[in-house]
């Protein structure tokens, strides 16, 4: 039987100095979780110090954080599903990382999970080097949190293989020709992240954003009316 593998990152920029990008896989099968060279970095070992668990994986988010990461990951071991999860990470150091986790649960051909594969991006650094650029932005985002827009970066980031740069670009080229504050599309995008229920939104989302603002019009992704006002959502 062939090795298995650990899924690959897709893009230079994920790896980049500033940008730790570390990979896992989950087998469903055996519960044998993989870490890539960089998530034992990520997490402040070296490879054979810990052998990876989930609850290895899970003890080391913040605890604020842990119960949220917890339900995330459970309802992609329960339906499959791609799923996105901003949060802060603890190493072995007892230093605080900001991390998005984004994956994937695949299943079988009778429904049942085979495996959870997705990647760890490191935005600590990023967030550091960031906070001038972040006072240039464009006026829209004056008043913005600039939590929420890193956030929507990394959502980006990961779900199209950006760099931090062409992310915070596509956002504000959104905001731009939308005519909508970027701190709202940010909010709008982070809160759909958030939302696991219904995960097929945000990709949606996504793809429009990276669609350009010449192919769709706002009201078609489900968020927002004419003028930009928010629509309320069914429960």
């Amino acid at each position: 039987m062939a090795a298995r593998k650990v899924p690959q990152v897709h893009s230079d920029a994920l790896a980049a100095a500033d940008c730790i990008a570390g990979t896992f896989r989950y087998d469903a099968a055996t519960g044998r979780l993989d870490w890539s060279e960089e998530l034992y970095l990520i997490h402040g070992y070296g490879r054979g110090e810990i052998v990876p668990t989930l609850e290895l994986f899970h003890s080391h988010k913040h605890p604020d954080d842990r119960n949220r990461s917890r339900e995330i990951f459970t309802q992609a071991r329960n339906a499959g599903g791609k799923f996105f999860s901003f949060d802060r990470l603890i190493d072995a150091r007892l230093r605080e990382h900001r991390i998005l986790t984004t994956g994937e649960g695949v299943l079988d051909q009778d429904a049942r999970l085979s495996h959870i594969a997705g990647f760890v991006v490191d935005l600590t650094l990023t967030l550091r080097r960031e906070t001038e650029q972040f006072a240039r932005a464009a006026v829209s985002a004056a008043n913005a949190s600039r939590s929420t827009i890193e956030q929507a970066k990394g959502i980006l980031m990961g779900a199209l293989h950006l760099s931090a740069e062409d992310a915070f670009n596509l956002l504000v080229s959104h905001s731009q020709h939308s005519n909508i504050k970027l701190a709202r599309t940010a909010a709008d995008l982070v809160d759909l992240a958030n939302n696991a229920k219904d995960p097929a939104l945000l990709d949606s989302f996504i793809q429009a954003l990276h669609r350009g603002p010449f192919r769709r019009r706002p009201e078609t992704l489900g968020i927002r009316g004419h003028h930009g006002r928010r629509q309320q959502r069914s429960m």
